[in-house]
């Protein structure tokens, strides 16, 4: 893929055709939500309708991972979830492509699923119970810890970012080939992969932030098998 093009300049920051449709992005989903949901009423039209029916659906994949959170996560899951998908389908609108197929946006996404991790499971456990995990069973093992913190930070990045990249690639490759003779068998394949890579990276943001928040529970099952 070719590198982002820059479109103009804020003082010393270069503002980038990825930028520019990351912010389209978040444009969008901002208006859409707001028209959406002015008017919210008893008795709900189709949009409603369907819209609230996507919330159901997210708030019971985060309640099959943590029951007693769904309220609280659903903010965060939710527009991540629906975020990264908009942000994926973005490539199939021509001479645009998705800011997900950048390494930078990807690292961003991954960077605040590594944050709010933290956040959660601080404001779950509290500072000291929630840090008193990554010296369990030994605080030998401290830095394997904090390696897989890193680790999994850097691959939640690389993953989206080369399947989505990888898409866009064997999308044009395909086109060049065969012309215009396979544009709907490709587009269903581009919508499937984008919804499968947001699915994906919501699920193992929701896994991790799971893990925090349960950290002390997991710690106190282990001194218990270490007793026994």
């Amino acid at each position: 893929m070719e590198d982002a093009m820059v479109l103009f300049r804020l003082g010393p920051l270069a503002i980038t055709s990825i930028v520019v449709t990351t912010w389209g992005v978040m444009l969008v989903l901002g208006v859409f939500s707001w028209l959406a949901t002015r008017n919210l009423a008893l008795d709900p039209g189709p949009l409603q309708t369907a819209l609230e029916g996507i919330v159901s659906a997210i708030e019971e994949s985060i309640s099959n991972v943590l029951p007693d959170q769904a309220q609280r996560l659903l903010p965060f899951i939710g527009t991540l979830w629906i975020y990264i998908l908009f942000a994926n389908l973005v490539g199939i609108v021509p001479h645009l492509h998705a800011p997900t197929g950048n390494l930078s946006v990807t690292s961003g996404l991954a960077l605040l699923v590594f944050l709010s991790v933290h956040w959660f499971g601080v404001r779950s456990e509290g500072l000291r119970s929630y840090f008193k995990h990554y010296l369990s069973p030994s605080p030998l093992l401290l830095p394997f810890h904090l390696l897989s913190e890193v680790t999994r930070t850097v691959a939640l990045a690389v993953r989206l970012f080369g399947n989505i990249m990888s898409l866009e690639m064997a999308a044009l490759l395909v086109l060049l080939v065969a012309g215009l003779l396979v544009p709907v068998p490709l587009l269903m394949l581009h919508i499937a992969e984008a919804m499968v890579q947001a699915y994906i990276f919501g699920m193992l943001a929701l896994i991790y932030v799971a893990g925090a928040m349960q950290s002390q529970q997991n710690l106190d099952r282990n001194e218990e098998g270490g007793e026994a």
